[in-house]
């Protein structure tokens, strides 16, 4: 049951990953589109809003790969120095990063 509930988080972190890569490149787009100053600062700040966003759920997504694979003690260090894991890996190229 663990491993069925791990597996579904994953998969719903690489759902939002997905969507805020979507997010991301629409705005990308219209950064520095608009004559108006302050709508090109809201557009930069929501720009940067969503990378940290992407980040964080990449962190999560990390760490969740390491827990499913038993390397705790990488985790509590912060460092992974082993291979990638496929499945993140995998996920990874499909959106582009």
């Amino acid at each position: 049951m663990p491993q069925d509930y791990d597996h579904g988080r994953r998969d719903g972190l690489r759902l939002a990953l997905a969507v805020l890569a979507a997010e991301e490149a629409k705005w990308a787009a219209l950064v520095g589109q608009s004559r108006s100053r302050r709508t090109n600062a809201t557009r930069e700040v929501r720009l940067k809003t969503l990378q940290v966003a992407q980040q964080r759920i990449r962190t999560a997504l990390n760490r969740l790969s390491l827990r499913a694979k038993g390397k705790n003690t990488a985790e509590r260090s912060g460092r992974h120095s082993g291979p990638m894991d496929p499945e993140l890996a995998s996920a990874l190229v499909e959106i582009g990063l």
